[in-house]
């Protein structure tokens, strides 16, 4: 059974594609690192499995190697954040007080407060002052007399994010629900406009992403050799300016104000020289920036697009704002993690996070074989709801055994980070006989130029599989 969820996201990934090797996945270790009701360590798995397969198959010569994983790592690896350090002491983002399930009239909702904005706009929705005290109480005892759809609607007009928890017969019935299924787990569309590119000394990725799924797939394509590049706004911050951060790993980081004609059009010259774009803003967001997928493809043929999304491509939530915990409880997995049938429960680790991160990592390495071998502009999606439905759909494992948490710390690593020290995960997977590993650490948030790394073709790339 567990090799069947390997090949599923394969032949997800590879659409039938005659073309592309398979490479061979070699798992060790015992079951039970994530325990849970749904199959959450062997998708986990066959996640990472089918991005570092996708990094084999784009190598000449190295499709017979194979690919080597082991579950504790991979584990870890899926819950990264809680055990990031900077100079030993716990850096990792949580969430914040808001952020949470809450009872309402007729069922449960959750909510996500962790960026200022996104609770101005759940205080807004609910008429809670924003100087309540305690709040928590406040927005409680405002929630609990709302419906759920209420609720859910409520603050989506508001600019905020939150969803009423349902069970999997609900969402299936719900529109999004009902888009979302019709969609394949990995989209794989081509405009045929480009001609084939010849592999680069050094791969370029411009890393338009922020909190967990698309910073997971570009600091993998870091791992691989890539030179990733994160572009933020000044406007609104992810993080403190200059910090470290599990998402951060293996990448550059600068801010570029898009408001701007020079921002924009030094966006514009990054992706110009850059070989794969990584979006992972909602639908729309940055369209009035040239960079929906049509206007990327038209500006810049031949780039590889990857575009992850919340909620699905197509209908009526499409343009919603979304993070894991909450696509978990409008999907049915909350509901199914409950504990007494009544409280909603929560995956153990941040599954569809993570999970669509690889699988993002997986469409963009794709997406460049296939630009090598046939040309065009490979433009893939994938999103959290779609991953969740793939969860929810997949038989569980009747070992899934307990919950061991972390052993011994035989996959952390340390890393210096311009006079700080860093304690990270390792990546998981060992390619072509060789362990991955994080190149470096970063210099900060927002610490660097805008600029690409001058590439010396002589000179050393770190052997990268994916370069």
């Amino acid at each position: 059974m567990f090799s069947d969820v390997v090949e599923k996201s394969w032949m997800a990934l590879t659409s039938g594609d005659d073309d592309v090797v398979s490479p061979p996945v070699e798992v060790s270790g015992t079951r039970g690192h994530l325990r849970s009701r749904f199959a959450v360590e062997d998708i986990a798995i066959a996640c990472v499995a089918t991005a570092l397969r996708a990094a084999v198959a784009l190598q000449p010569g190295e499709s017979s190697a194979p690919v080597r994983l082991e579950r504790g790592h991979v584990a870890d690896a899926f819950r990264s954040e809680r055990f990031f350090l900077l100079d030993q002491k716990a850096a990792g983002a949580g969430f914040a007080p808001l952020s949470r399930f809450w009872p309402a009239a007729g069922g449960w909702v959750r909510t996500h407060a962790n960026y200022p904005w996104h609770r101005r706009a759940l205080l807004s929705a609910l008429g809670v002052p924003a100087d309540a005290e305690p709040i928590a109480d406040a927005v409680g005892a405002a929630i609990a007399h709302l419906g759920c759809e209420e609720l859910e609607e409520r603050v989506f007009a508001s600019g905020g994010v939150g969803a009423a928890v349902r069970s999997f017969d609900e969402w299936s019935r719900h529109p999004q629900g009902q888009a979302v299924a019709a969609e394949p787990l990995i989209t794989c569309d081509i405009v045929d406009n480009a001609s084939p590119r010849p592999a680069p000394p050094r791969l370029r990725v411009v890393d338009l992403t922020r909190v967990i799924a698309g910073p997971v797939s570009t600091r993998l394509l870091g791992a691989l050799g890539a030179d990733v590049l994160r572009v933020d706004s000044p406007r609104q911050s992810d993080m403190a300016p200059g910090s470290f951060a599990d998402t951060l790993l293996a990448k550059r980081s600068c801010t570029l104000d898009l408001t701007t004609p020079d921002g924009a059009n030094r966006l514009h010259a990054l992706i110009d020289g850059a070989d794969v774009l990584v979006q992972g803003y909602r639908p729309g967001a940055l369209d009035r920036f040239g960079l929906s997928a049509d206007q990327i493809a038209e500006r810049h043929p031949g780039t590889v697009v990857v575009i992850i999304d919340a909620w699905g491509h197509e209908g009526p939530w499409a343009a919603r704002r979304g993070f894991d915990s909450v696509v978990q409880a409008a999907t049915g997995l909350a509901a199914g993690e409950s504990s007494d049938g009544r409280e909603p429960g929560a995956l153990p680790c941040q599954l569809l996070d993570h999970g669509t991160g690889y699988l993002a990592a997986a469409a963009a390495l794709d997406g460049l074989r296939r630009q090598r071998r046939h040309g065009g502009t490979p433009i893939r999606r994938v999103s959290l709801a779609r991953t969740a439905r793939w969860v929810a759909t997949t038989p569980a494992s009747p070992d899934g055994g307990q919950e061991r948490g972390h052993e011994s710390g035989q996959f952390l690593v340390k890393i210096p980070a311009d006079g700080h020290t860093v304690v990270a995960v390792a990546p998981p997977g060992t390619v072509a006989g060789k362990p991955l590993r994080w190149p470096h650490a970063g210099h900060g948030y927002g610490a660097d130029p805008p600029v690409w790394h001058p590439i010396i073709p002589d000179g050393p790339t770190g052997d990268p599989p994916a370069a």
